[in-house]
């Protein structure tokens, strides 16, 4: 596939449980992937420890939505390997500008220390990659993710693969016809991601305790 996919056609392919990828950022051609076991993690319920509740009570780091999308995805882009190229870069930009792409920021202070960003269909979520540039500050996203996806109305998080850091989170391991009968439903349920506020670290620390 060419670098001419459109942002419809990569969310039509979305609805259908597939996606693109590039083999490396220098190469310019796009490969449709659709996995026989699917990554999922559970909306509103990853693991938290202890010692990482402990960790939000105090880092005084904060989280936002869609401050610097570009920031993320570029975090996320920077690593000796990616499959993240050029025309991904523009499809990312445009589905942000549609409202369909979206970003968790995770900050100390004025410095982006991480985050994660991920396309919107309906009730689902599909989580395209994140990033770290602190100790705790990716794990630190994917808990605001959670909690902001049960709140917005989400139902459906995809993580395209299963890894055992995700798995350490909480993460499961899905058939292919099983995800897609979860993305069929998912796409009926009406949600909006920008339908409430990220709680500070200290809120969300208080949150989770809650809610285990």
């Amino acid at each position: 596939m060419s670098g001419g996919l459109t942002a419809e056609g990569m969310l039509a392919a979305y609805a259908q449980g597939v996606f693109p990828m590039a083999q490396s950022a220098s190469d310019p051609q796009l490969y449709w992937f659709e996995p026989g076991l699917r990554g999922i993690l559970p909306v509103g319920g990853v693991h938290v420890s202890r010692s990482m509740r402990r960790f939000l009570r105090h880092c005084g780091w904060r989280a936002s939505i869609d401050r610097d999308f570009s920031g993320v995805v570029a975090g996320c882009a920077d690593r000796p390997e990616t499959w993240i190229n050029p025309p991904l870069l523009s499809l990312y930009q445009d589905l942000f500008r549609r409202g369909h792409a979206h970003s968790v920021e995770v900050w100390d202070g004025e410095t982006l220390i991480g985050g994660m960003f991920g396309l919107v269909l309906g009730g689902a979520f599909f989580a395209e990659s994140m990033f770290s540039r602190r100790t705790n500050a990716s794990k630190a996203a994917m808990i605001w993710v959670s909690g902001h996806l049960a709140r917005c109305g989400f139902t459906l998080w995809d993580t395209q693969y299963p890894n055992p850091h995700l798995v350490s989170m909480g993460g499961q391991t899905i058939p292919r016809m099983e995800y897609r009968r979860r993305l069929a439903a998912a796409l009926r349920q009406p949600a909006d991601f920008l339908a409430h506020p990220l709680p500070d670290a200290q809120a969300l620390s208080q949150e989770i305790t809650q809610t285990s």
